[in-house]
């Protein structure tokens, strides 16, 4: 079976970290999505993580509407004009830090073959989402649908970086046979994670690792 699907090759710890480093804008330079792009001095590594981790502290912690940028400053100690000149956006800026949880708590590299892999990190957020990360997830998305009137920056600076990369996952056991399920790719994981995001946003039990790794079988027709 030929599987017609393209993805880059970077690593998705990679394509999670271009993620956060691509996001610099200003007015001068434009991308090619019309976005302007600010170049210049490179990001310090240290910097950035810092501010990314005080700024999901707060969201955690305060929530939302308390997590402002004066708020991220006080409390990562760097200048409002430093995290300014890093994110175009407060929006971008949760989310960046929501990005930054998530490659740290869910994953996406690991050894075993794809349907371990997809069983494992299933089951990994299904637990994640009961947690105080499942209701930080639903308040950045209520906040981007809020601010612009869609859910597409969250998409672009977070679901759709991890989405290819599972996507990879799946293709991969296709083409080995250990995913016998022919769908389109991006169907099967809508299909696992739309159904535990829903489970979880409508309180439907159950919801739990168990559930999770059970729905990767049943969607995927693993052997």
């Amino acid at each position: 079976m030929t599987v017609a699907l393209r993805l880059a090759p970077a690593s998705a710890s990679r394509r999670e970290t271009m993620g956060l480093e691509s996001w610099t804008m200003t007015k001068g330079e434009t991308g090619s999505g019309g976005d302007t792009i600010r170049r210049g001095r490179p990001r310090s590594a240290k910097t950035t993580d810092t501010i990314l981790a005080s700024a999901y502290a707060l969201m955690a912690t305060t929530g939302l509407a308390a997590t402002s940028i004066d708020a991220v400053a006080r409390h990562s100690s760097v200048s409002k004009m430093t995290i300014y000149k890093w994110w175009p956006s407060r929006e971008a800026l949760l989310i960046d830090a929501f990005l930054s949880q998530a490659s740290r708590l869910l994953p996406l590299s690991g050894a075993g073959n794809p349907t371990a892999r997809l069983r494992r990190h299933a089951a990994a957020y299904a637990a994640a989402l009961q947690g105080e990360f499942g209701r930080v997830q639903l308040a950045v998305i209520s906040e981007c649908i809020s601010k612009t009137g869609s859910a597409e920056i969250f998409y672009e600076r977070y679901l759709g970086l991890r989405r290819n990369a599972m996507l990879e996952i799946i293709v991969a056991g296709q083409q080995d046979g250990s995913i016998r399920a022919s769908d389109a790719p991006g169907d099967l994981y809508d299909a696992i994670y739309g159904s535990l995001f829903y489970r979880y946003v409508f309180g439907i039990k159950p919801l739990s690792p168990a559930y999770a790794r059970n729905l990767v079988d049943l969607v995927l027709r693993t052997e």
